[in-house]
């Protein structure tokens, strides 16, 4: 059976492969796409940042562009309700180091809901491609678009806002396969995913459950899309992609590496963000990464309630020097 692994091109930008890193708030900063984007992430994206927030030169907001040199393609997701705001914003930054400006169009907060922006905008079509076709006209780099299956399940229109969103002139469109109803529960249906492939010519990226590599064959295979977006499942599990592409492209299987190399990733990962954003919040923010790293580590549940209290570097390092795991 061939790979679903394969290039994949949006617009002018051709990515290595087509396995990509979600966008994730409070996640998906620099030295975090970049330990992605090393394991063999095709393409990696940035925070979602608030086109409203670029307009009041908020500095905690362009501190979020921030990208490292190694870890391109990177694509930029801003999110608003504002065509004009939109817009503006997109050609004020379109000389930041970014190739591919993402829409948001799926983010179920309700701060984020409540303002209109994120995933409300399904419930507003003509609105959605007015955003759309006004980001497109005032920027040269691709313009995507990140949709859920729909609002609810009352409202399940991810094939018409992906439709809106091929005519206003979007170069891709990731279908994240459950309703904002849902927020991150219960099972992606995958079906509707397939019912935007067969809708659209630009490409699709399927989004939703995806864990293994078996995971990604199997969306392949029932819904036909393009592209394969993985965002929670990467979360203290940077390594994800090169063993999904490593069993997709040789057949071998590989394991996620034992608690050396991870304590090294956790270490390296909070000497990046020292770098990028100052000690203090560093290792405040390293704290929910340093609990995922050790899920699943035989040994390390003392980490998790004790990296809480965590304030240097130097306690994180002799915190995992003194777990009791080989």
């Amino acid at each position: 059976m061939n790979s679903p692994i394969r290039p994949l091109s949006i617009g002018n930008v051709t990515l290595e492969n087509n396995l990509i890193l979600g966008p994730m708030a409070g996640v998906c900063d620099a030295p975090f796409r970049l330990l992605c984007r090393e394991q063999g992430a095709g393409l990696v994206c940035m925070e979602m940042i608030s086109a409203k927030a670029l307009f009041f030169k908020n500095k905690k907001t362009r501190t979020l562009m921030f990208t490292c040199p190694d870890e391109h393609p990177v694509s930029l997701q801003l999110f608003g309700s504002d065509p004009e705001c939109m817009s503006e914003m997109a050609k004020e930054i379109e000389d930041a180091d970014f190739e591919i400006l993402d829409i948001n169009m799926g983010c179920p907060v309700p701060k984020v809901v409540g303002n209109g922006d994120g995933s409300a905008l399904m419930k507003d079509p003509v609105l959605a491609g007015r955003i759309i076709e006004a980001c497109v006209k005032a920027i040269d780099k691709p313009v995507t678009v990140k949709i859920r299956k729909g609002f609810d399940e009352a409202h399940v229109n991810a094939v018409e806002i992906a439709h809106i969103a091929e005519e206003s002139g979007a170069a891709a469109v990731a279908v994240h396969a459950r309703t904002r109803e849902q927020y991150y529960t219960g099972k992606a249906d995958w079906d509707i995913i397939r019912q935007v492939k067969e809708a659209v010519k630009i490409p699709v990226i399927g989004n939703g459950d995806l864990r293994t590599a078996e995971d990604v064959r199997r969306m392949s295979a029932t819904t036909g899309c393009d592209g394969f977006m993985i965002a929670r499942a990467a979360q203290g599990d940077p390594w994800i992609f090169d063993r999904i592409l490593t069993e997709l492209s040789t057949g071998e299987t590989k394991k996620k590496p034992g608690f050396d190399a991870i304590a090294d990733t956790i270490l390296r990962q909070a000497r990046m963000q020292i770098d990028y954003k100052g000690e203090y919040a560093a290792m405040r923010e390293m704290r929910k990464h340093a609990a995922w790293y050790m899920t699943g580590v035989a040994g390390a549940a003392k980490l998790r309630g004790a990296v809480n209290e965590v304030e240097t570097y130097e306690q994180l390092e002799n915190l995992l020097k003194s777990l009791p795991v080989s």
